[in-house]
């Protein structure tokens, strides 16, 4: 028998990841404990030393990155195996992604090339998936799907909670202008990033002086890289989801699914927070149109939500991502838009469309049952281990 140590965290995934390493005959021990760091925090690095001590495992795993991992399986000398789901994933930009014992999964391409020039030599790109047949199981025995039909739905973060906010007024008028160009540039591009770029040495060398880098000693990200992704990637985010929402519902009836405040969004049917499990697929299945808006911060790679749409079935309408075309035919699996303007027209085509749009959601489900659930993705990566030597890491079923 061949087992797996998992850490569990708040990952949406994490228990179609789990179920799928169990259906391939892999005996799985779970650890649970909430991190206050990524990197040090030694309460927990006793406890997985514990649990590493006590059991023979063929790897640690975990959604996402942590250094602190990372750490203990290094001085362990067992390998420790991560996909991530989040880019960039700032836990990465970390000295012990260098460790011999790291096999890194990365679902976008661009951040995996990024950490090969870097010399990372165990990181390889995976995309996410979607497990239809759970999904399936939740739809067939529903009978309140009519609570969840809409037209047109968001389920999502508006991000009005966003450290770009809370420095603003802080920065003079000189880099107020500027980032608000910027911002206003990006948030109606979609397919390529600018931001990095606008951020010059000049720009950033200002910058330090009213924004502090709060980062850990192992740590190599830089004032950019923080900035770029925890500040102007969210408000740039907050912008395309508020505007893009704003303006379809100006002739459309809009719900948004959300935590967030929508008391601005005087046109659109707020209808609450969704249970990820028990909920959100009828969502998808029950809209007409479902949107998406990939935050930039996510340079190439296909996000959780789109394999969610499609994998329940749902017609899916989704800012251009460089990594789509790999994966699935445009105006046939999915419809994508390229700014606000081609949103708009699209989401009106398409509603009043019907057997066509019907025709797209049910090939996009097609097209993702058959080839990129979790069964698959994890044979891929399983594949891969054996091959880079980690175990004897084949299908047990």
């Amino acid at each position: 028998m061949h087992r797996i140590l998992m850490y569990r965290w708040k990952a949406y995934n994490y228990l179609d990841i789990r179920a799928g390493f169990e259906k391939l005959g892999w005996e799985v021990d779970e650890l649970w404990q909430k991190l206050e760091s990524y990197d040090v925090a030694e309460a927990f690095a006793q406890k997985l030393r514990t649990c590493i001590s006590e059991k023979t495992y063929d790897f640690v795993f975990s959604v996402n990155y942590f250094a602190l991992i990372s750490d203990v399986c290094e001085e362990a000398g067992l390998p420790y195996v991560s996909w991530s789901c989040d880019n960039p994933l700032i836990s990465m930009y970390h000295q012990s992604v260098f460790h011999d014992c790291n096999y890194i999964f990365s679902f976008d391409e661009v951040n995996c090339r990024e950490f090969r020039n870097m010399g990372v030599s165990h990181i390889y790109h995976l995309p996410l998936a979607v497990d239809c047949a759970r999904i399936e199981a939740i739809l067939s025995g529903a009978e309140d799907l009519s609570l969840y039909r809409n037209e047109v739905s968001f389920v999502g973060s508006l991000y009005e909670r966003n450290s770009y906010d809370r420095i603003e007024s802080k920065l003079p008028e000189y880099l107020r202008g500027y980032f608000d160009g910027v911002m206003r540039m990006q948030s109606d591009l979609y397919g390529s990033n600018m931001v990095r770029e606008a951020l010059t040495p000049e720009i950033l060398s200002e910058l330090s002086q009213y924004f502090t880098l709060d980062k850990s000693e192992g740590s190599f990200s830089d004032l950019g890289l923080i900035f770029e992704t925890t500040a102007l990637g969210f408000k740039i985010a907050q912008i395309q989801r508020k505007e893009g929402l704003m303006l379809l519902s100006r002739d459309l009836p809009v719900s948004v699914y959300s935590n967030s405040d929508t008391s601005d969004l005087i046109r659109v049917s707020f209808r609450g927070s969704l249970d990820y499990w028990t909920e959100m697929p009828k969502v998808f299945a029950g809209t007409k149109v479902n949107l998406n808006f990939t935050i930039p911060n996510i340079s190439s790679g296909i996000p959780l939500r789109m394999w969610d749409v499609l994998g329940s079935g749902g017609f899916l309408l989704t800012n251009y991502q460089p990594e789509s075309a790999l994966y699935f035919e445009e105006e046939k699996d999915l419809v994508s838009f390229y700014s606000r303007e081609d949103l708009s027209e699209k989401a009106h085509f398409y509603l009043k469309h019907d057997s066509l749009r019907e025709k797209i959601a049910a090939h996009g489900r097609k097209t993702v049952a058959a080839d990129h659930t979790y069964d698959r993705r994890l044979q891929q990566m399983l594949a891969i281990l054996k091959r880079e030597g980690v175990a004897d890491v084949g299908c047990h079923s």
